[in-house]
């Protein structure tokens, strides 16, 4: 992947060790204080490694499969593969649970979950206090930064205040906080286009059909890929969003979930799985999915 802020998004992500002991609020735990929570309160066994035991429960995973490097099918193929997938699998070998992944559909995951029809779901969601009145969330696993793409020879956008104050049309996908600060940047939404998935949005983008797009730096490495010839993200950051698994309020997964998180931290578990997915070997793009 060769878009310019590919570097200081993987060294961010590293630095980070792929995972934010809190979801950015200042009254959050450490992840001491969360392991030993976690240990107190889950209704579950400990097993030697001092984690819940969830003795090999079922658990339902929502995924888009439309979200590199998140969630994607590779074309040809029928199982489900990335970033989410590596993390769920991880996470239920060490609380001992059997993950099932559903396929599901943003934003209705979202009201899937709410409802208890899915146990949680994995698909770059960005934590924040209106979600949060009716999805309990885990702990902060990674941080993005949401950036503007344009097109790569479009000389009428060398920065944010290009786009913003003038009167490009904004494609970005529907439900998303992406959207909403689109919403908030541009005034309104005449001059946004919602599409259901960010790969249409970007396909939008290459055809002259939207000037920018609005999508998470993370994601947006798979989805320019082999685009890179046709449009380049404008390095200026917009918002920092921390990014969680969310669950039906009251979830008693919630606890062993963060549990587990804290373990793929100190055991570099994270830092592995993100060079695996935003490193310089990853490879896959758009035009590699179904």
């Amino acid at each position: 992947m060769k878009t310019r802020g590919f570097l200081k998004l993987l060294a961010l992500l590293l630095a980070l060790g792929m995972v934010a002991a809190a979801c950015g609020d200042s009254d959050s735990e450490s992840s001491e204080t969360t392991v030993a929570a976690a240990a107190a309160d889950a209704d579950a066994d400990a097993d030697d490694s001092g984690l819940p035991d969830l003795g090999g429960r079922a658990v339902s995973v929502g995924v888009e499969n439309a979200y590199l490097p998140f969630n994607y099918v590779p074309a040809g193929e029928t199982e489900g593969q990335g970033w989410d997938y590596d993390a769920w699998r991880e996470i239920c070998r060490l609380l001992n649970c059997e993950v099932e992944f559903v396929v599901a559909g943003w934003p209705d995951v979202l009201d899937q979950v709410a409802q208890g029809e899915i146990d949680t779901a994995a698909d770059g969601i960005s934590i924040t206090d209106d979600r949060k009145e009716v999805l309990d969330f885990s702990n902060a696993y990674m941080t993005v930064q949401q950036k503007f793409i344009v097109g790569l020879d479009d000389d009428r956008f060398a920065s944010v205040d290009d786009v913003v104050n003038g009167d490009a049309i904004v494609g970005t996908q529907v439900g998303t906080t992406n959207f909403e600060l689109a919403e908030e940047l541009l005034g309104g939404d005449d001059r946004i286009d919602a599409y259901d998935q960010f790969g249409l949005a970007v396909q939008a983008l290459i055809a002259g059909d939207v000037d920018a797009v609005i999508i998470d730096d993370a994601a947006g490495l798979g989805y320019i890929g082999e685009n890179a010839d046709k449009v380049t993200t404008i390095d200026e950051g917009l918002q920092s969003d921390p990014l969680g698994f969310i669950f039906e309020l009251g979830s008693d997964l919630v606890e062993p979930v963060n549990a587990a998180l804290a373990e793929m931290a100190t055991s570099g578990f994270l830092d592995e799985i993100g060079r695996k997915f935003f490193g310089t070997s990853f490879t896959v793009t758009s035009d590699d999915i179904e």
